[in-house]
């Protein structure tokens, strides 16, 4: 054994396996409830989220665009009939796989193979009996790639097994949150608080959007809080109109609006929260206009609870915006849900909004989070009043998470 071979073997690091044995035993055995409802046999999991919330598995660097020498290869294969998972991962993340995960089946490429094998994998299955019948993968997953899934794919199909796709199966098993995750939702909301509090703090004439961008990361990272799924926007001006812009060195200017949004980020579950600043006191017509957006959100707490039918929320928002003659102005209005996310994205599975059918007919059930939009345009092409909230429903209420105010906020 060489060197290499002893570090990567015979390290034993500090386990910081972000959930404890049973909640990752209880998720199992719904995951294979809901394989068994399907008639998969077995899921083969290589999505990051995915094998997060079944192992904690977690990396910096998932190959998503790597040389193809690089392929992505590290995967979690789940069997209806079996109470463990089997990990798969290169010897180079062997030390990695012992910190995040609590895997007690893990089987590493041969280092010919380096970083991934779809014939290993497949080897190994067939073996272990896991080929025979319905395999499902995660076609609707940006990871792996489409040379990489067709591999598996292929390497499947040759061993005898009927390959179907399964995107959906655990992407629903996670709408429902569990106590735990509930609890790392609100510490995500009390790092998101902060962060909003420090862009506030440094927002005025003269920053760069990067300043702020700066100070808000600071915050929520001395808050205990994770880099988000998404690189957080701090906007100034009329690039308020370009929602998805990124920070950069432009810097702020008197009589300017400053759109912040972000996430804060816990053992990887988001709370997203934005909020629309005025450099100086606005013109009274874009206060009147925001002022009125603002008010919708004293309706939504009025109504918030455990069960609330998404429909009602949704008819809530048409009524009132059409009646304030604004639902002309708007951007996009509704909302998606919140949970755990790496990057590129931390949008989530469901999705609500006023003009689409579906999800209409559910219901905001204990356990779920979400977030919601307001987005209108502000007159004279000034950009857009843009504000986010996120609630949380448990079995007894439902909250909003943020501290700061919904109107359009003034700062000198």
């Amino acid at each position: 054994m060489d060197y290499r071979d002893e570090v990567y073997f015979n390290s034993t690091p500090e386990n910081e396996c972000p959930f404890s044995a049973d909640e990752l035993a209880g998720r199992l055995t719904r995951l294979r409830r809901k394989m068994a409802a399907a008639k998969i046999d077995m899921l083969y999991i290589m999505s990051p989220e995915n094998m997060y919330y079944l192992s904690g598995y977690q990396a910096e660097w998932y190959q998503a665009q790597s040389p193809q020498q690089w392929p992505a290869g590290s995967a979690i294969a789940v069997h209806v009939d079996h109470d463990h998972y089997i990990l798969f991962d290169s010897e180079r993340e062997a030390v990695l796989g012992r910190i995040f995960t609590r895997s007690t089946d893990t089987r590493r490429f041969p280092r010919e193979a380096l970083r991934g094998s779809a014939e290993f994998v497949a080897g190994e299955l067939q073996r272990e009996g896991w080929l025979k019948g319905t395999v499902a993968m995660e076609f609707g997953s940006y990871r792996p790639n489409r040379l990489i899934s067709h591999r598996l794919e292929d390497a499947f199909v040759a061993q005898g097994a009927r390959v179907v796709d399964g995107t959906q199966i655990m992407r629903e098993l996670r709408w429902i949150k569990t106590p735990e995750e509930v609890g790392y939702l609100k510490e995500a909301a009390r790092i998101a608080n902060i962060g909003m509090a420090a862009a506030r703090a440094a927002i005025g004439p003269g920053v760069a959007e990067l300043d702020v961008y700066g100070e808000m990361v600071r915050a929520m990272a001395c808050a205990g809080g994770e880099n988000p799924g998404i690189t957080m926007p701090v906007l100034s001006g009329t690039k308020t109109n370009a929602l998805h812009g990124l920070a950069t060195r432009r810097k702020m200017q008197h009589g300017e609006m400053v759109l912040v949004d972000l996430s804060g980020v816990f053992k990887r579950y988001h709370i997203n929260f934005a909020r629309t600043f005025s450099i100086g006191e606005p013109e009274a017509e874009v206060r009147d206009l925001t002022d009125r957006a603002a008010r919708f959100m004293e309706l939504v707490r009025g109504i918030l609870r455990p069960n609330l039918p998404v429909r009602e929320f949704n008819q809530l928002a048409l009524d009132y915006f059409r009646q304030e003659g604004l639902w002309e102005r708007r951007g996009w209005i509704g909302g998606y849900e919140m949970g755990i996310a790496f990057p590129p994205d931390w949008v989530g599975n469901f999705v609500f909004d006023p003009l689409a059918d579906e999800n209409s007919d559910a219901v905001f059930a204990p356990g779920t989070a979400v977030n919601y939009e307001n987005q209108f345009f502000m007159p004279r092409h000034q950009g857009q009043y843009f504000t986010i909230e996120s609630f949380l429903f448990e079995e007894d209420q439902a909250h909003m998470l943020s501290e700061q105010p919904f109107e359009l906020i003034v700062v000198e």
